[in-house]
């Protein structure tokens, strides 16, 4: 779900800008899924362009106060979310952890590195919504140790109805500062696309398990 219209536009311009989203319709990415993909997505690259982690850090920070309130800790989900996870927590002056994708092999063998305060809610901090479910396996993992999830924050969500319908039934509140729709919108209407190239990208998302170029 968009909270903010004109932050989901502004957001795409910036990972755009930097190159932390990528479009190639004539020369697709093959995800380590296999998936054949005229987009590829790494916004761990805002944290490496000031600016651009700035807004960023900003537009999630206003989000978690509006949203959840201000006695919250935050969760950022590893590796993607540490930084800007961080980066919003040092801005609120909130307390952080983050989760792993699994609990360490060795030593306290912990899956969250930090410490939640008892009765303390969380709000999870995502980079990349695609499936939804190593971003609901972090709230699985929060959740296991009694504490309260509010609800979860992220960069940026291709927008597949599975992954939808994954956050529905974990009953987990999904925000993204913004989702392929406002890209491709924001592409088309800059030029950064042409037209051909907005209905090889739209039609990717239909059905991107069976997509070919």
């Amino acid at each position: 779900m968009i909270y903010n219209e004109k932050i989901a536009f502004e957001t795409a311009a910036h990972l755009l800008q930097i190159n932390a989203i990528k479009l190639e319709p004539k020369n697709p990415f093959t995800w380590a899924s296999g998936w054949k993909s005229p987009i590829y997505c790494d916004n761990r690259l805002a944290l490496s362009f000031p600016k651009v982690r700035d807004y960023l850090t900003e537009a999630i920070a206003q989000q978690v106060t509006a949203l959840y309130g201000s006695d919250v800790t935050i969760a950022g989900v590893a590796t993607g979310a540490i930084g800007i996870g961080a980066l919003v927590a040092q801005k609120l002056n909130l307390p952080f952890v983050y989760v792993r994708p699994e609990p360490k092999k060795h030593g306290r063998q912990n899956q969250i590195e930090g410490v939640v305060q008892e009765g303390q809610a969380v709000v999870v901090i995502e980079d990349l919504i695609s499936t939804g479910m190593s971003s609901l396996n972090a709230v699985t993992a929060i959740e296991a140790q009694g504490i309260e999830v509010l609800g979860m924050i992220a960069l940026f969500s291709y927008g597949f109805s599975v992954a939808e319908n994954n956050f529905k039934k974990a009953a987990v509140q999904l925000y993204t500062l913004s989702d392929y729709n406002h890209l491709i919108e924001h592409a088309t209407a800059t030029a950064t696309i042409e037209k051909e190239q907005q209905e090889t990208l739209v039609n990717w998302r239909k059905d991107p398990a069976n997509w070919k170029p």
